[in-house]
């Protein structure tokens, strides 16, 4: 019988796996029979473990949040106001995402899919991130206070602004500058309102 260390221990080696064959070919590359053989699985044990290729690429889309967490932990978004801390929020998120460009277009790609299952996780994933986007509204670290309503309704509204940035990116249309510039336009609206009288 498998001890929860042993399912834990496999299941991180078959994200590893999928994560490797992404780097190497996108996400056509990862294809879940490779993963197993590759991982050393039956295939009816990573199908004990995820449900599809967008399940096991959200995953790992989650640790490319756990790599985020970890990176503004031990360097918060320096800024002067909360819009350049945003923005360096922004910055640090899209470098870290985006720095295995095969990888971060495999990820996306699962978390566009539209698939019913991935909901829950990617809602994880997205308030991770909000939490992370209320550290760098307020310049303090993740956690100290809940966030109030308006500072995560801002926060959500900037995650969509950079999801469909990247998904921008994904496709070609920009470059990583480009998302983070869309990102901080946003945040710019939002904080300091629109110069134009409607």
């Amino acid at each position: 019988m498998s001890s929860a260390a042993d399912i834990e221990d496999r299941a991180q080696k078959i994200i590893d796996t999928a994560v490797e064959l992404a780097e190497q070919g996108g996400f056509e590359a990862v294809r879940l029979r490779d993963v197993a053989s590759q991982s050393g699985v039956a295939l009816g044990t990573l199908y004990r473990h995820f449900r599809s290729k967008e399940d096991l690429l959200v995953a790992a889309l989650h640790r490319e949040a756990d790599t985020l967490v970890e990176y503004v932990g031990n360097m918060p978004p320096k800024g002067s106001d909360p819009l350049e801390r945003l923005a360096n929020y922004f910055q640090a998120a899209t470098m870290t995402l985006c720095r295995k460009p095969k990888l971060a277009r495999a990820v996306l790609r699962a978390a566009a899919s539209g698939v019913p299952e991935l909901a829950e996780k990617l809602l994880l994933f997205h308030n991770i991130c909000a939490e992370l986007a209320v550290s760098a509204l307020r310049g303090k670290q993740i956690g100290e206070e809940p966030p109030t309503e308006l500072e995560m309704q801002i926060s959500w509204i900037l995650h969509q602004v950079w999801f469909g940035a990247l998904i921008g990116w994904m496709s070609g249309i920009s470059d990583q500058d480009k998302v983070v510039e869309e990102v901080r336009g946003a945040a710019e609206l939002i904080l300091q309102g629109s110069p134009v009288r409607w």
